[in-house]
């Protein structure tokens, strides 16, 4: 059986190109200092024999930058490519080595190796696999070698409380999908604020 292939959407944390949702309200500053917090925190995270990691970079400038070993370097590294969210999971899923592949993003705080290990194991009995988030996407997906078709990214309404609706509709009818628990990804400040208020954090 195949290792799977952890794909980390990532952009550099610099002013302007991450987290600009979170930068309306928190300011840019602020939003730097989480994205980079939360980028090593994911990197940190990521790195185990139980799958290959991948960095799924934008823009594609970027790809061979370090950023002084936030991005670890025996972490392979593809420019992120396409023209929305959908084609750029494409892409990277099509691109990938075979065996099942899980896609995370670098804004999920309360992310980790055991929730990691957990999406490895139930790939192992079911077609796909959710990590929830609260405000109705996802902070993890994950699918099977037999499942990774070009379709299952199509007319899904990103960045809306349909996201994870949309994808799951994508798949076929028989699909065996199993769930992770809920977390609270950061796009704004006040996801920011709940997650706060839900957990304890050192960032």
């Amino acid at each position: 059986m195949h290792r799977p292939t952890l794909l980390i959407l990532t952009k550099p944390p610099q002013m302007g190109v991450s987290k600009t949702r979170l930068a309306a309200d928190a300011g840019r500053v602020t939003a730097r200092r989480l994205s980079r917090a939360m980028t090593a925190h994911t990197m940190r995270q990521a790195a185990h024999p139980a799958w290959r990691t991948r960095l799924l970079i934008a823009p594609a400038s970027e790809t061979e930058k370090t950023l002084g070993g936030l991005w670890p370097s025996q972490f392979e590294r593809r420019a992120q490519s396409g023209r929305g969210l959908g084609e750029r999971l494409t892409h990277g899923m099509m691109d990938a080595p075979p065996g099942p592949v899980i896609f995370i993003g670098t804004d999920a705080p309360g992310l980790t190796k055991s929730l990691l290990l957990d999406a490895v194991r139930q790939l192992r009995r079911s077609d796909a696999v959710f990590g929830p988030a609260r405000d109705g996407g996802f902070w993890l997906f994950g699918l099977s070698h037999r499942l990774r078709s070009p379709g299952v990214f199509e007319a899904v309404r990103w960045s809306s409380p349909h996201a994870m609706e949309d994808v799951w509709s994508n798949l076929p009818p028989h699909a065996k999908v199993s769930l992770l628990p809920d977390l609270v990804d950061i796009d704004t400040w006040r996801d920011w604020q709940l997650y706060k208020k839900q957990c304890r954090t050192r960032f």
